[in-house]
């Protein structure tokens, strides 16, 4: 997977320049039509009249680019509402024409003004359609900037690897801990309320690609890139919550969360926990890297996916090799089971994911999907009828089961989508990207909000997958990167849906 580097963002700051006293209470906005057209060295947030506003100057400068864009989409509709009336004055000039040529006929000319009628009530409303297109992105900009920091608060971060995390889960059972996998050969189980450490597994020799927990034994599932997947057991005593400050500090957009060095993270990890070393099985028959596993309904089998192009399917009591999954062109990038049927999905580079069939135990089916035009990073089942994939093609595509011909919702964004998830509650689908956003949709396709980031919070470099926790009647998600650390939110969902 691409490693993302950080970049300053203290030049921005440094060329400010400094606040000139104006008149209190004569805040305006002096419009341009490019940037060009202002004088040199000009910087956006001189463009405001009145520098004693309490805005912060990156909330005001944010405020001008919007306020730009919304003229320069005015224009260009202004511009085109010319070009429709002229077409609309010249099309009543014909029609007018044909008429007198018909000789006063009374038919002709009543089918002639209808003719007109219809043809002026469409480009009607061709422009009310243009209109509404061109506002809804600008409302949406509106949102994105503001409803997301109320809906989306920051609650923990979980700091103790010493190299990038590809995954993490949450326990199906109590006690409810948050486990992260990462490339550093640990898997570490974390509580969730106090952002400590409870225990480390060490028994991999490789990266930590996965982690997965039983449905409803203290077994964790971890897949490794030493081309094993192991199967162990784990005890935890959660510490007493304490009091923590308050770290939803407010955020600025406008500057770059990696301006925070990599030596401020803690690069010594847990070294006072409960250890675990030797797993309860070893799955071996893989002849590359293992890099997704996971738990079918009932936990009794789990099934791996590798880079040697296959997904095996395994017995968890005998460790035995049950089916081998073959048919896909290239390396495989994930797995995932349905939870309540004996269904599996498989995702690989060969910009397909397949759909496994074990629920009759004499025979098993497989069903190709080609629905995107680069790697499948990751396809997953939802609590429903549905299936939603993400890809390095910058989709994410939602299926029903019942009718997998074509996707019932695409969503389209500007960076690569790595391993997705899926509320079981809420529906709701969480979008980790290359660019180190997050990103929340419905199953329809419609954007509820983004996780806010900044110099203070959220991840510094890619954000590489996303999960769920709603037990309690609160609702979680939990975020991991190649920063080396995990971060769990506060997802508001009344509040959220109602913005939608």
């Amino acid at each position: 997977m691409p490693v993302e580097g950080g970049t300053s963002g203290g030049s921005a700051s440094a060329s400010r320049h400094p606040k000139q006293k104006r008149k209190a209470h004569s805040l305006s906005i002096r419009r341009t039509n490019s940037t060009e057209d202002r004088p040199v060295g000009t910087h956006r947030g001189d463009m405001l009249d009145g520098q004693d506003s309490k805005l912060p100057i990156a909330l005001r400068n944010n405020l001008l680019d919007l306020f730009g864009q919304i003229e320069r989409e005015f224009e260009n509709l202004y511009i085109e509402n010319i070009e429709l009336r002229r077409e609309i004055e010249s099309l009543n000039e014909r029609l007018t024409g044909d008429g007198q040529a018909v000789d006063g006929a009374d038919p002709s000319k009543g089918a002639l003004k209808a003719k007109a009628s219809h043809s002026t009530s469409q480009l009607s409303q061709k422009l009310k359609t243009t209109y509404k297109a061109s506002t809804s992105k600008i409302v949406s900009s509106f949102k994105a900037t503001a409803g997301s920091r109320a809906v989306c608060q920051l609650q923990k971060e979980y700091v103790g690897h010493r190299d990038g995390i590809w995954d993490l889960g949450v326990t199906k059972t109590q006690p409810v801990v948050l486990g992260t996998a990462s490339a550093d050969h640990l898997a570490l189980l974390w509580s969730i309320e106090t952002g400590k450490c409870v225990l480390r597994y060490a028994g991999h020799a490789g990266s930590v690609n996965s982690i997965k927990f039983h449905p409803t034994e203290q077994m964790a599932l971890t897949a490794s890139g030493d081309q094993t997947a192991h199967i162990w057991r784990y005890m935890v005593q959660l510490p007493a919550p304490q009091p923590q400050p308050d770290v939803t500090a407010p955020p600025d957009d406008d500057q770059d969360s990696s301006d925070r060095e990599e030596g401020e993270v803690d690069g010594e990890g847990p070294c006072e926990v409960p250890t675990v070393r030797l797993a309860t099985a070893t799955l071996k028959s893989h002849q590359g890297v293992v890099i997704a596993a996971d738990w079918l309904v009932g936990g009794k089998q789990v099934v791996t996916a590798s880079w040697d192009r296959a997904a095996n399917l395994y017995e968890v009591e005998t460790s035995e090799l049950v089916h081998s999954l073959t048919g896909h062109d290239q390396e495989l990038t994930h797995c995932c089971t349905h939870p309540t049927q004996r269904l599996v999905v498989t995702s690989s580079r060969d910009t397909t994911f397949r759909l496994w069939d074990f629920r009759d135990p004499s025979i098993h089916s497989v069903n190709v999907f080609q629905g995107h035009t680069d790697t499948v990073t990751s396809a997953v089942f939802t609590a429903g009828d549905n299936v939603v994939s993400g890809s390095d093609d910058r989709t994410v595509k939602v299926w029903d089961l019942k009718n997998m011909r074509s996707p019932i919702a695409t969503i389209r964004t500007d960076s690569a989508v790595n391993r997705i998830s899926v509320s079981a509650n809420n529906r709701i689908i969480a979008l980790p990207h290359d660019n180190r956003q997050v990103r929340l949709f419905d199953m329809s396709g419609v954007r509820l909000a983004r996780l806010p980031r900044s110099n203070r919070m959220g991840h510094r470099r890619m954000v590489c997958c996303t999960t769920w926790n709603e037990e309690n009647q609160s609702c979680n998600l939990f975020t991991c990167g190649f920063d080396r650390q995990a971060i769990g939110w506060n997802i508001n969902v009344p509040a959220l849906l109602q913005e939608k």
